[in-house]
């Protein structure tokens, strides 16, 4: 068996933060992997630890940062910043996928690269860091994890509302306003979408567990090609 712990020691430096190896590993244990290797414990009780510690980090920052934005602007910024597809971007940013444990179902069908798994586990590292070097410290690498979109406003923005940038960079470019397609594969109760939106020449793709993440999804990916930002 390959020895991860070179890969997790590159992950806690990226992260710059001191994880318990046993929590770190439990946020990086996704649920298709526990389930083909025993019913083994996974990272959504972490995940809705880490839930909480983001949206309170993200709304004291929000609060003390921009003292004149009214309460509407507030909230929509902090849907934006704790969104999944923020939390994604974010997590592409540091190269989590690579460090997944993930089942192989998800494997073969790039669940590496899944928008909801790479954001769940995001928020399941922040959790995974409360618990082992207290709320401080998961609240500086909340901060760290959502600067690169704060500093970057076109990107922050993009991040809030992919189909809007999307739609205003294509005029801005005198291209034609983003079509979008959607499939749905799966049973009833665990339906995965995919999304398809169209600009011109230029094609995306996106997928998640509702219509509206998957056109997200594929909006920010189009949105970033067409920036030049791929």
């Amino acid at each position: 068996m390959t020895d991860v712990r070179p890969v997790r020691s590159r992950l806690t430096d990226t992260l710059g933060v001191d994880i318990d190896p046993e929590l770190l590993s439990l946020a990086l244990t996704h649920r298709s992997y526990a389930y083909e290797h025993g019913q083994i414990p996974h990272n959504e009780r972490l995940e809705f630890l880490g839930d909480s510690v983001l949206g309170q980090a993200v709304t004291v920052m929000l609060y003390t940062r921009y003292p004149d934005l009214d309460e509407g602007t507030l909230a929509k910024r902090r849907a934006g910043l704790v969104s999944t597809v923020a939390l994604a971007e974010v997590a592409r940013a540091i190269g989590l996928g690579e460090h997944l444990l993930v089942g192989r179902g998800e494997e073969l069908t790039g669940g590496r690269d899944k928008d909801s798994i790479l954001a769940d586990t995001t928020e399941a590292l922040i959790g995974a860091t409360y618990l082992s070097a207290g709320q401080d410290a998961a609240t500086g690498l909340v901060l760290r994890l959502v600067e690169p979109l704060l500093a970057d406003p076109e990107r922050f923005g993009a991040a809030i509302d992919p189909k809007t940038s999307l739609q205003e960079l294509a005029v801005a470019l005198g291209r034609p306003t983003p079509a979008y397609s959607v499939t749905a594969t799966g049973p009833d109760h665990d339906r995965t979408f995919t999304a398809t939106v169209v600009v011109g020449d230029l094609a995306a793709l996106g997928t998640g567990s509702s219509k509206k993440q998957a056109e997200m999804t594929a909006a920010l990916k189009a949105w970033h090609e067409l920036s030049g930002r791929a």
